[in-house]
């Protein structure tokens, strides 16, 4: 098929390219580098087409959708909570008014449209059996508020114009290719001051849990929700089914508690304290379940992010 990805120089984004050329598409990757970075599709610079190009810009879109995809995977979007806090107008643009307008040439050209989502649009997990999708929403960002908007939009052109879209929700995604700085996720994170004996910085009293999704594993079931047309018009979460607080995550990575310093939160308003996904919907309806385990996981991004230490210093 001809594929078409927004935001596919970014961290999972690179993955979903690369699982789309290992399946034999052909693949187009729109991104503004924004957020993403073109050593992330480096390897595959022979085999994608690149375009450097904004979701905002309607004359570009027009123009590179004549290319007659058969498949969209929209993953193109202002990702970072506090920026959204900061200015939610820029957020807003490049994660509703961006969605509009991709759903707007998937209308025209009758494609289907994969929509990524993220677990922040939800409140809390309430029960032991983790959040299912027909579960309370609490925009507590304007980076949820604009993915929920996004949302919204994308069921309506499904209910309105019959556009075969999927909305999914992953869960918190780690592995290689993930930003070790202050953009990326916090496994990352906190590995690489691990390595260079920094302390790692939990924010507010760490007792808030997160549900931690492999990458590939969360490529995986992106790929495969635009391949299904049984998920047309649905909602569906991924995430690994279990949960860790933060705290117990740093123990993890850091092996004692002694390099583990606790600060204020930056945006305590905006925390979610438990975060499990319940991945139920993705088994039965894609026959989709995670493969790599949160200790593998840390292991695999351990030795990539050394790797990348390595290779700077050379």
């Amino acid at each position: 098929m001809r594929v078409m990805v927004t935001g596919g120089a970014g961290f999972i984004g690179r993955w979903v390219v690369r699982q789309l050329l290992s399946d034999g598409h052909h693949v187009w990757v729109l991104d503004n580098l924004s957020n993403g970075r073109r050593e992330n599709i480096q390897e595959f610079r022979d085999k994608v087409n690149f375009v450097k190009g904004d979701i905002r810009d309607t004359s570009l879109l027009e123009q590179l959708f004549l290319h007659k995809f058969d498949l969209c995977y929209h993953l193109g979007a202002s990702i970072n909570v506090q920026e959204s806090i900061d200015n939610p107008g820029e957020t807003f643009y490049n994660d509703t008014v961006g969605t509009f307008n991709i759903l707007e040439q998937c209308k025209k050209h009758r494609i289907k449209l994969v929509f990524m989502s993220t677990c922040m649009v939800y409140d809390r997990a309430t029960c032991s059996s983790g959040i299912e999708e027909t579960d309370a929403t609490k925009p507590s960002s304007p980076y949820a508020g604009a993915k929920l908007a996004a949302e919204k939009m994308v069921l309506a052109y499904y209910y309105t114009y019959s556009l075969p879209v999927v909305v999914l929700r992953p869960f918190n995604t780690y592995g290689p290719f993930q930003k070790t700085g202050g953009e990326g996720g916090v496994v990352a994170i906190f590995l690489k001051n691990s390595m260079e004996g920094k302390a790692l910085i939990v924010y507010g009293n760490g007792t808030q849990t997160r549900d931690f999704l492999y990458v590939e594993d969360c490529a995986g079931f992106v790929v495969q929700a635009g391949y299904s047309e049984k998920v047309n018009g649905e909602i569906i979460n991924a995430g690994l089914g279990k949960d860790i607080s933060i705290n117990d995550l740093a123990g993890l990575i850091a092996g004692n508690d002694s390099t583990i310093k606790h600060v204020s939160h930056i945006h305590p308003q905006s925390e979610i304290p438990k975060l499990l996904c319940n991945n139920t919907k993705a088994k039965k309806m894609l026959a989709w379940e995670p493969k790599v385990d949160l200790e593998e996981g840390i292991k695999a991004t351990a030795e990539w992010i050394k790797t990348t230490m390595i290779g700077a210093k050379e």
